[in-house]
């Protein structure tokens, strides 16, 4: 077992010591890697210095040119403490480290036959000895030094400052960052790459040198993340008036990379997921993730780099902002309403259940056992929804003031979320105290709406109410700042502007706007003509769980003929989820009513963006719907509603579905946004009518699957062969297996679409593909593309024999080893076993025991585990 143990936000000390500047000398080597750091350092309170490090062989310490001897310090798998320095002094450390043998991917390790690294957020102290902590903010020199011929490109943080030959075949590169930063924004790559070179010149007139690197042979699909990367430039300049800062700007892609990228200063490192992209071998949705992901890690530059985090509990500072930013960029870029619902999605399929789970913790959690574990949708996603809620109540200009404000005070400063909403405050003279409690409060607010209409005076009453669910470690909850978005419309389907409440404003947005920040709120509109059908929490305008007294009636009103276009989406989620919810209480078959049928029918023929069309036809899946069933999930029940419902839309437009995938071309070379959306529809139409007639559509399946030259359209085909089992299934996954094995990031496709079928014997296929010469288990995204699709296909993974069960264990066990983040990922099904049947929850309580046995159990697992097992009294 582990002896970490947590560590408090209430405990936060300044550090120590500071180090004003570090000059590091890296001398490569597959397993002996030597590294020289020159550090100066200055006390700032009284005490021995004690520099964080792991997995490390010390070589020397030397304090101001003198050798210390063995006794002079102390060194533990975790730490070199030395009891006397002076105030200001030198300090030169040499460490030896095998970057060959670190399969977690943190610190310095090989990723291929490249170096690189990945020091968030506590990966610098795999590679020397350090303060490693955010808040310690250091000016670094790096020269690093490998065999020229194995490693052309030697690349570290900041400007190029000289290069040169030294002997045996070996080079050097020297790099300077003029930017104090944490150590955990410290890269290094070196490696043998295809160089794509570009330029941008900023409104301040720099001239930035932009370099993307990838592996051999992979040039051609590396141009759009250039161009990305130059809209992201752009777009940064225009909205938020922030210009990039360095003489160059670097992008490197890996296979081997636990996250999806990282913004180390000047030198993002990539999983190549989120770089490589050309028609034949990305889908869309691929194309649409680079922009979203090339964006993030460049607005990163001022949102987390320039100013970063005090302490890692304040990771929603950075990480929630910079989601909020590069979600503003995809939606001012593409369509908004696309991009927002898939946002929306994500909070409700992933974060409400996060909040719902052991794990439940604010955007700034208050404790911490490993800091890995707190990269999650509640710091990112939930994060950005908070930063968006800011943006609802300021409104767009005002926003922007309190951005200003924020970068004036803070540069160069390594500051807290408090430190933010002091600066949004102060910006605009808003009272934002009851608005913090969205930073130390978890779970997910539950609203409710009631409204009465009284003809004879015309007025309309509406209550709101608020409560916010126990979670561990809070079992009391207090009222939070919900701005709630909304709309009303008459009978006809006309907007119409509700009059007479004082607490009501109109909302840039066209929206109107009431502040939710008590318990409870009534409202009064006065002079109205009809009883209104209202849409509120319009453009999810909080992370709230929402219960109103909409009819069905209502939805099909606001599918119909709303004006936001989010809302027509929802209306249509309702619809959905109502005939489900009714489906797995009757355990029947789900039914959707003539009218519904209707209003369905229409949004094809309506005048609407195509990729919002196709959103509307995305049916809520069984992973949503479970959502609903916190305690004896009833799997078998949800199973057939999801299928049924899915037969039923088929089965009632089929027809309408022919012709609309008649009408809508699928050209291959097209990447514009409304082609994009008419491919997104076109996969929709065949989904269902391959469902509704698959003999009839299989022939059509099984062309559209050997096509070459748009991997939505193939990877969407052998999507649809393998969910529905068409008789082209065989040849499908062959053909396209053999096209694409020497391409890894499509044979993760490949994988994940067999790990995604719902079919008995998907258990059977996942533990054969185990076996498969193209997976292996230290390569993440190959885990994750076969093991952790397969784990969130609920209805498979909770097979009632526990066969899911038990293969997702021993894996775990297995990654407990090579990389623990990994394993920590892979966990996430098992923390749920309270809300399954008895037996299920006795097989899955095992397994976490089983689990927790394990010898050596990363800190990783540990945390997760022990929360899991805790009991639920909150």
């Amino acid at each position: 077992m582990s002896n970490k143990t947590a560590k408090y936000r209430s405990d936060y000390r300044a550090p120590a010591f500071s180090i004003e500047r570090v000059n590091l000398t890296i001398e490569l080597d597959d397993v002996a890697t030597l590294v020289r750091s020159k550090m100066r350092l200055s006390r700032r309170t009284s005490g021995a210095l004690t520099l964080d490090g792991e997995q490390l062989k010390l070589v020397s310490v030397q304090l101001n040119g003198e050798t210390l001897d063995a006794d002079a310090y102390t060194v533990t798998d975790k730490s070199l403490t030395i009891d006397k320095v002076p105030d200001q002094f030198e300090l030169e450390i040499v460490t030896e480290l095998d970057p060959s043998a670190n399969s977690a991917l943190e610190g310095l390790y090989k990723s291929g036959g490249a170096f690189c690294t990945q020091c968030e957020a506590e990966g610098f102290r795999r590679i020397t000895y350090y303060l490693d902590r955010p808040d310690v903010l250091a000016v670094f020199t790096t020269t690093v030094i490998a065999e020229r011929e194995r490693f052309p490109y030697l690349l570290s943080n900041g400007n190029l400052e000289s290069t040169g030959e030294l002997e045996q075949g070996r080079h050097y590169a020297t790099w300077h960052d003029p930017h104090p930063k944490p150590a955990y924004l410290f890269a290094l790559v070196a490696g043998d790459f295809d160089r794509l070179e570009d330029h941008y010149v900023t409104t301040e007139g720099r001239n930035v040198r932009l370099e993307l690197f990838v592996d051999k042979g992979n040039l051609a699909r590396g141009h759009y993340a250039m161009a990305s990367l130059k809209r992201a430039m752009q777009w940064d300049e225009e909205r938020f008036g922030l210009a990039y800062d360095l003489d160059r700007y670097m992008v490197v892609a890996v296979d081997f990379f636990n996250m999806g990228a990282m913004e180390n200063k000047g030198l993002n490192i990539f999983n190549s997921k989120y770089v490589l992209a050309e028609p034949a071998s990305a889908t869309d949705w691929d194309y649409v993730h680079v922009e979203s992901v090339i964006g993030h890690e460049y607005f990163h530059n001022w949102t987390g780099n320039r100013i970063t985090c005090r302490d890692w509990f304040q990771l929603s500072l950075k990480e929630g902002l910079t989601v909020f930013r590069d979600q503003e960029f995809s939606s001012d870029l593409g369509s908004r309403a696309v991009h927002r619902i898939d946002a929306i999605r994500v909070m409700r399929s992933f974060q409400f259940n996060e909040d719902a789970g052991p794990m439940a913790h604010p955007i700034r959690p208050d404790k911490v056992i490993e800091m890995n574990n707190f990269y999650t949708v509640t710091v990112y996603n939930k994060g950005a929804e908070v930063i968006r809620m800011l943006h609802t109540l300021l409104g767009e200009h005002k926003f922007q003031l309190g951005m200003q404000l924020y970068r004036k005070r803070h540069d160069g400063q390594a500051v807290t979320c408090e430190d933010f909403i002091a600066a949004m405050e102060d910006a605009n003279q808003f009272d934002l105290s009851l608005f913090r409690r969205w930073y130390s409060q978890a779970g997910t607010p539950e609203v409710a709406i009631s409204q009465s209409y009284d003809a004879a005076t015309g007025e309309l009453h509406i209550k709101l109410h608020q409560q916010t669910p126990a979670t561990p470690e809070q079992s009391t909850k207090q009222p939070v700042v919900v701005p709630l978005l909304f709309s009303a419309y008459n009978q006809a389907g006309e907007r119409v502007q509700l009059k007479g409440a004082s607490q009501v404003q109109q909302h840039e947005s066209g929206s109107q706007l009431v502040v939710l920040d008590s318990e409870t709120l009534q409202l009064t509109f006065n002079d109205v003509e009809q009883e209104p059908v209202i849409a509120w929490l319009e453009n999810f305008s909080a992370p709230v769980k929402l219960q109103t007294q909409l009819t069905t009636q209502d939805l099909e009103l606001l599918l119909g003929h709303a004006e936001q276009e989010v809302t027509r989406w929802e209306a249509a989620q309702q619809i959905y989820l109502a005939a489900l919810r009714e489906s797995v209480a009757q355990q029947q078959p789900a039914v959707l009513s003539a009218s519904q049928i209707d209003a369905l029918r229409a949004v094809l023929e309506a005048p609407l963006d195509n990729g919002l069309k196709a959103l509307i036809f995305a049916l809520p899946s069984a992973e949503e719907l479970l959502e609903y069933y916190p305690q004896q999930a009833p799997l078998a029940a949800i199973e057939q509603a999801v299928d049924s419902l899915a037969q039923a839309v088929a089965k009632a437009l089929a027809s309408e579905f022919n012709r609309c995938f008649e009408a809508l071309e699928a050209r291959a070379d097209d990447l514009s946004n409304k082609a994009m959306a008419d491919r997104a529809l076109r996969q929709k139409c065949l989904y269902f009518l391959a469902l509704a007639k698959p003999h009839q559509f299989n022939e059509v399946v099984e062309q559209q699957a050997l096509i070459q030259g748009n991997m939505t359209l193939q990877q969407g085909a052998l999507e649809i062969a393998v969910q529905h089992q068409l008789p082209c299934q065989a040849r499908v996954l062959a053909e396209f297996e053999a096209q694409w094995q020497d391409t890894p990031l499509v044979m993760d496709k490949w994988f994940a679409a067999q790990a995604n079928a719902r079919h008995p014997d998907t258990v059977d296929k996942v533990a054969k593909l185990l076996e498969h010469s193209k997976f292996s288990l230290r390569n993440p995204n190959r885990v994750y593309a076969l093991l952790a699709s397969f784990s969130r296909n609920s209805l498979r993974f909770h097979q009632a024999d526990g066969a899911g069960y038990r293969l997702l264990l021993g894996i775990i066990k297995q990654l407990n080893t090579l990389n623990p983040q990994v394993a920590s990922r892979l966990i996430t099904p098992f923390m749920q076993w309270r809300r399954f049947d008895t037996s299920r929850q006795e097989m899955l309580q095992d397994c976490l025991l089983q689990l927790q046995q394990v010898e050596n159990l990363a800190p990783d697992l540990e945390e997760k585990i022990a929360s899991a097992l805790a009991s639920d009294d909150t």
